[in-house]
């Protein structure tokens, strides 16, 4: 409701400053026309989470804070970021290193918190072999960095296209609110034989949140959109859907429920990988969704056909709570 309400408002309040998108020349030429669309209307989908979950969550639980933290952290990095591209009319925007090194800082100071101020313990749970539950002491902790850190640069770079990048965060926050509330119930998690992390419960609500933030801002990002998330929605989505996962115990569960994430990074990585040690390109473009762009897939078919694979996606993983 904060979302449908909030929404045009927003959307006006965007456009009355300025606050327009600035397109890569290098993209493809159908983006052109997305020029000067509103930017930063990730601050909506942050409104609506962060309120929602100081309403109803439970303020005592330390995982609550934790989450928020980072969400809003990781928000504030994408917000100078976008204000910095549309200050200065430029797609470039703060500079990778320094949007790395600040996301790592957040990380970091979110796994003190984790710590020392909650019960969490640094178990790794295995999808598919249930009976086992390494423990890996501080070796952990660069674990919790390349899934937090990398979930928020994963959705970033998967925001490329209108709804693309919403649609697949709205069924992963689904999946993660399922995967909370078991964590936190010690019945249902001894009889599934998941690992139980006492107090996750209370991230299904913020998970809620996420799904209906993502819905209602969807309304406006469908294409064509009247707005787009920008670095403070997508940074700030990602870090939270990462922190959840760790804390959850599900984090390596975060490859196939994010698997469109993990793949638009993946075809990054590639590409730069093959560009400068083979001197050619394995895609037309990266990320991805730029490639069947460029091969003359519209762009609503690209959307929806991620979205469908990310439904498949989030089902395989579900079924991971009952096969071992």
């Amino acid at each position: 409701m904060l979302s449908f309400i909030l929404g045009p408002w927003v959307i006006e309040r965007l456009s009355s400053l300025q606050m327009g998108q600035t397109i890569r020349k290098v993209g493809p030429q159908s983006h052109f026309k997305k020029e000067g669309t509103p930017t930063m209307g990730g601050t909506l989908i942050l409104i609506s989470i962060v309120v929602p979950t100081l309403l109803w969550a439970d303020l005592t639980n330390g995982y609550i804070w934790v989450t928020l933290l980072v969400t809003m952290a990781f928000g504030a990095i994408g917000f100078v970021d976008d204000y910095k591209k549309v200050k200065f009319k430029s797609s470039d925007g703060l500079s990778a290193r320094y949007k790395l090194l600040w996301q790592i800082v957040v990380a970091l100071v979110a796994i003190l918190v984790l710590y020392m101020c909650t019960p969490f313990q640094p178990i790794l749970s295995l999808p598919f072999f249930k009976g086992i539950h390494p423990h890996l002491g501080w070796f952990y902790v660069p674990l919790i960095l390349v899934v937090v850190v990398g979930s928020g640069n994963a959705v970033n770079l998967t925001d490329g296209l209108d709804g693309l990048a919403i649609g697949p965060m709205i069924i992963s926050s689904s999946a993660y609110l399922l995967f909370a509330y078991l964590a936190g119930n010690a019945r249902l998690s001894s009889y599934l034989q998941i690992t139980g992390v006492p107090g996750a419960g209370e991230l299904a609500i913020m998970c809620g949140a996420m799904v209906g933030a993502g819905l209602g801002f969807l309304w406006f990002n469908t294409y064509p959109a009247q707005v787009f998330m920008g670095d403070v929605g997508s940074l700030s989505l990602g870090g939270a859907l990462g922190t959840i996962a760790v804390i959850v115990k599900q984090e390596l569960l975060l490859v196939i429920v994010g698997g469109i994430f993990v793949v638009e990074a993946l075809s990054v990585i590639v590409q730069v990988l093959s560009f400068r040690f083979v001197g050619r390109r394995v895609f037309r473009m990266a990320p991805i969704h730029h490639h069947f762009e460029l091969k003359g897939w519209p762009e609503p078919k690209i959307i929806v056909r991620f979205w469908i694979i990310s439904i498949v996606l989030t089902l395989v993983a579900l079924s991971t709570l009952k096969l071992r």
